[in-house]
């Protein structure tokens, strides 16, 4: 244990608990949720439009040059959608779930069903999207009513499942793998079907020990497990001794926690310790009535408690917008896309309004739009002398104007590359001002400081240009060459983003300059503070460098290090790189804007990102234990992973990084014990990312989950960490447990 108790509480008079037994004895997690699922289950059929969902319904799935019917049903569990195909009658693998969606949108609302469900009706169409890089799912009913039905069902189960628990995603997760495993639908588990299951969700178990368990939880004898018996086995399976050895040492001989002994656990969380706090968390997270009544705490209480938002590593109070907005918009880091309009490639990728939704769906405030010459005097956003598909300017114009402040109402920045000749200009002007409205941002902000850039809160809501903007001196501006192909009616929609070259001494507010990923670390090189201090008063943007064919990633950490505000990278391109970025604008409410620290702010500051002299923490992370990792070959039933875990820190200078040994064989529960200690450069400045690989002692290892966060975000004491896919999709129910200290050197 990481604290040693010392003295254990004496006003508790020990024989004097209650029984917590209820009418059908111990109260188990799983029996708990089963019991939430037929609540669930009763509601539900309640509903006429999920109810419409439980029976099934013939829709039709569009893709460009394809469209077939099928049967799409919801499962029981009120999670679950499958579907098959109407001439082979046969469960198709085609199966998601309500966790994983992110939006449901009516009509012809995305760019597939805009160009290849034409012959539906727009009353009778909509759109599921998903969470992650997975593509929309686009369908079409018969009937205005099923289509209404399948929209209305999808979100009332969309907020259901955003109240769901971990622990009921958890039991959730546990329960599908049972149905996959019961081959013969008869809903008994014979030997054989639970080494299925124990193999589905990555547990290579010893027969042994297996059949032994088995037979432990097989009371009535038949070799088979049906109905409690199930329960009972899971139940033996998700027992965590670690948590078990946590709860014993602050419960002591009786096995249960009072309010007052749960006020020394968080005490020695560094949480807020009160005992009306700790009472609150009881009567909330405790399954038991007859405990909660008694205020006392269980050990599966404990352990919803610990596996919520509150035992969460990431500090809740980050979670909203807690920074404060008034500042400038050069003292924040803005989340910035490169390329936003590519799925893929950028030489033979397709362009796509859809990526400007995605970019927005993550947080981004700055999209880049590369504008060309087009047929019938439409200009079009392509990445120019490449084999890459082409979408009207105007089509990206309106769908900023749906999505820009949908998931944020902070302003959002266009980088516009201007390669379009002097009369599609004023086309694009025209749709600019037309399509937008008040959303576009055309004169400078009344009553601000001229000398400083207005800031995020004064400027909720609109919209900015980055582009070139003629000077008002004629002779100056034939001075400079290409600027004078710029129509009057473009340059006119440019205010605080004016594109200039980089000069390294104070210039105008409204002036910031763009780099290439070479170029600004040429810059940091030479002239670190400089650029520093030029970031104070002015924005720039960095974007990757143009060898970059197959759409890859810099580190933006070291940019972000000079107080450079928008980084852009390829948000189409997942990796660790994008995992960065994620982690630093997963702060502040996910609004896109992250205050900078307060020496990348001040105009007379002497910090050098070159300088690596700066103020050190020392982070140690004892990595107890993983739970329910995901399985990489889902087509190889004997493979399971072998985990092992890195801590990285990100700041100045090179990685930090430490690991654990593997664990072989064991992605269900593997248990490891190990502390790692690292040195954190600039905490203010830092990342800290956790990933779990498999080891694999011939070839590469495999990526199964990582979680990246800021460094003064980082919540100390026993944590668990939810893990994400690489393209930034939930993994849960996987965690890993940990506990978390920061110290001065």
């Amino acid at each position: 244990m990481d604290t040693v108790k010392q003295d254990r509480p004496q006003w508790r008079r020990r024989g004097e608990s209650p029984s917590l037994e209820n009418e059908n004895g111990n109260l188990s997690m799983l029996s708990s949720f089963s019991a939430w699922i037929a609540v669930t289950q009763i509601a539900l059929s309640d509903d006429e439009d999920v109810n419409t969902m439980l029976v099934g319904t013939l829709l039709w799935k569009i893709k460009p040059g394809w469209r077939q019917q099928r049967l799409y049903r919801l499962e029981s569990d009120g999670m679950t959608i499958w579907y098959e195909s109407k001439a082979k009658k046969a469960r198709s693998k085609q199966i998601f779930s309500v966790l994983h969606i992110e939006s449901i949108r009516e009509g012809r609302q995305s760019e597939g069903l805009r160009r290849n469900g034409r012959r539906f009706p727009e009353s009778c169409c909509f759109s599921i999207s998903f969470m992650g890089r997975k593509g929309n799912l686009d369908l079409a009913a018969s009937t205005e009513q099923e289509a209404r039905s399948w929209v209305q069902g999808l979100r009332k189960l969309m907020e259901r499942a955003l109240a769901m628990s971990q622990t009921e995603k958890l039991v959730h997760w546990i329960r599908d793998y049972l149905h996959q495993a019961d081959r013969d639908g008869d809903e008994k588990m014979s030997f054989q079907e639970v080494k299925n299951m124990l193999r589905m969700i990555n547990i290579d178990m010893n027969d042994i020990y297996a059949y032994t368990l088995f037979k432990k939880c097989d009371r009535s004898n038949t070799d088979t497990l049906e109905n409690c018996e199930i329960e009972d086995f899971c139940t033996q399976l998700m027992l965590r001794p670690e948590l078990e050895e946590i709860f014993h040492h602050y419960s002591g001989e009786d096995r249960v926690l009072s309010a007052e002994e749960l006020q020394e656990f968080l005490q020695h969380q560094g949480e807020e310790a009160t005992l009306e706090r700790a009472r609150d968390i009881i009567h909330r997270f405790e399954l038991n009535e007859k405990a909660k009544q008694h205020g006392l705490m269980m050990q599966e209480g404990f352990m919803m408690y610990l596996l919520s938002a509150e035992g969460d590593i990431f500090n809740q109070k980050h979670r909203k917008v807690y920074q404060d907005m008034n500042q400038p918009l050069s003292h924040y880091f803005i989340s910035c896309s490169h390329n936003t309009y590519l799925t893929n490639h950028q030489l033979v990728g397709a362009s796509s309004t859809e990526s400007y939704i995605r970019a927005f769906m993550e947080g981004c405030r700055c999209v880049e739009l590369d504008c060309w010459e087009g047929t019938a005097g439409e200009p079009v956003i392509y990445h120019g002398h490449t084999l890459t598909s082409k979408i009207l300017f105007k089509d990206v114009i309106s769908t900023i104007k749906h999505y820009a402040f949908k998931y944020s109402p902070y302003p959002v920045i266009l980088s516009i590359e201007n390669h379009c000749g002097l009369e599609q200009q004023v086309t694009m002007a025209y749709h600019l001002q037309t399509i937008l409205g008040d959303m576009l941002l055309t004169e400078p902000v009344k009553n601000t400081d001229p000398s400083k850039l207005p800031s995020p809160e004064v400027l909720k809501g609109k919209i900015l240009v980055k582009a070139k903007k003629l000077s008002q001196n004629r002779s100056l501006n034939e001075e400079e060459g290409k600027i004078r192909d710029i129509a009057q009616e473009l340059s006119d929609l440019v205010v605080y983003c004016q594109s200039v070259e980089y000069r390294d001494q104070p210039g105008n507010v409204c002036e910031m300059s763009s780099f290439s990923e070479d170029k600004v670390r040429k810059v940091m090189k030479e002239s670190g503070n400089a650029l520093v201090r030029y970031n104070t008063r002015q924005l720039s943007r960095i974007y990757p460098d143009g060898l970059r064919a197959n759409s890859s990633n810099f580190s933006p950490q070291e940019m972000w290090n000079a107080g450079c505000q928008l980084v852009a990278l390829n948000f189409q391109t997942p990796g660790h790189k994008m995992d960065l970025n994620r982690g630093r604008f997963l702060d502040n409410g996910g609004c896109g804007y992250v205050l900078k620290p307060k020496f990348l702010r001040e105009e007379d500051t002497l910090f050098n990102p070159e300088d690596c002299s700066s103020c050190l923490k020392i982070l140690r992370i004892r990595v107890i234990s993983a739970q329910q990792l995901p399985k990489l070959n889902q087509e190889n039933p004997n493979s399971i992973v072998d985990p092992f875990v890195r801590v990285e820190i990100h700041s100045l200078g090179k990685k930090r990084e430490s690991e654990t040994t593997y664990i072989l064989n064991n992605g269900f529960n593997p248990l490891w014990n190990e502390t790692l200690q690292l040195e954190v450069l600039c905490p203010d400045l830092a990342l800290v990312r956790f990933v779990v690989e498999d080891y694999d002692k011939t070839s590469s290892n495999d990526f199964v989950g990582q979680f990246t966060l800021p460094f003064p975000s980082l919540k100390q004491g026993y944590r668990h960490v939810h893990l994400f896919s690489k393209d930034g999709t939930s993994l849960s129910p996987a965690t890993l447990f940990v506990h978390v200290q920061i110290e001065d050197p």
